[in-house]
């Protein structure tokens, strides 16, 4: 067990609750105000965890606060989360262990719109290629989605297109690292694990879906320039070209945030079982 002595994790704390402030404070502003962002609030609505949480300092299991031994993690708080953590565990080692799939171009999101009418969407924006352009981009690729939760949206007329058929119950024989949605969703994984993990990890891996999330909306058919953000073509060669490399870049970010969860899983898994202890 390491010990933290009070001005420590004092400190810790502080720093942790400065960083989150600034991540947070937009979201809060326009939350105050009743305004709805198509890019940010996915954060913060297809994700359970709320900003107050996210702010919440813990410095995970194995972890002492001198004086405050009533905060200490124990073994049977590890044994409420054990199968969690195995699942996790299996579900984060077998993206790890995949080659990255660099030919996708975020057409999960065009997916989720095809053939809908204007009042069947999932945002109230409108498609920049227009109705027939959207469906017409869909028809001439080929889909190839990983990721059961982005999957589980598409159309009923877009899902016989993908290639691929994620489900709930066997996301690891699908899940792969450059997929936008499972590098997003190390956010989720780093949260659920809360509070056996640091929440600087949790913060690393918010961080880095915040950014993701902004090129899955970029790339996506929605017109966002109103809001800042230029699209990203990906019906075009050059648009393509572009997502690729900001894929590339994202998958590296990743990858050691995702090893970073999986050697702290591991851990965590070789702590004997609550029921085993003497």
């Amino acid at each position: 067990m390491e010990v933290l002595d009070e001005p420590t994790w004092r400190a810790l704390r502080a720093t942790h609750e400065a960083r989150v402030d600034a991540l947070v404070a937009d979201h809060l502003a326009r939350r105050h105000e009743g305004i709805a962002h198509p890019v940010h609030d996915f954060l913060f609505t297809y994700y359970s965890f709320r900003p107050t949480q996210l702010r919440r300092w813990h410095p995970g299991y194995g972890v002492e606060l001198a004086g405050r031994e009533d905060q200490t993690l124990t073994s049977a708080d590890l044994e409420t989360k054990r199968t969690l953590i195995e699942g996790t565990h299996r579900l984060l080692n077998a993206t790890a262990s995949r080659s990255g799939n660099f030919g996708c171009f975020g057409l999960h999101e065009w997916a989720m719109v095809y053939r809908q009418s204007p009042d069947q969407t999932r945002h109230p924006r409108p498609l920049r290629l227009g109705r027939e352009g959207t469906d017409a981009v869909v028809d001439s690729h080929r889909i190839a989605c990983s990721h059961f939760d982005a999957f589980r949206f598409f159309t009923e007329p877009a899902r016989p297109l993908n290639t691929l058929n994620p489900a709930s119950h066997n996301r690891p024989d699908f899940e792969q690292p450059s997929c936008l949605h499972a590098g997003m969703d190390l956010y989720k994984h780093a949260f659920r694990l809360a509070p056996l993990i640091s929440s600087e990890l949790i913060a690393d891996c918010f961080e880095l879906a915040r950014d993701i999330r902004v090129l899955d909306m970029r790339a996506a058919p929605y017109d966002l320039r109103d809001l800042g953000y230029e699209p990203v073509r990906i019906e075009t060669p050059d648009g393509k070209a572009e997502y690729a490399a900001a894929q590339r870049g994202f998958a590296t970010r990743a990858a050691p945030l995702r090893a970073e969860l999986i050697d702290r899983c591991e851990s965590l898994l070789g702590v004997p079982s609550a029921t085993m202890s003497p």
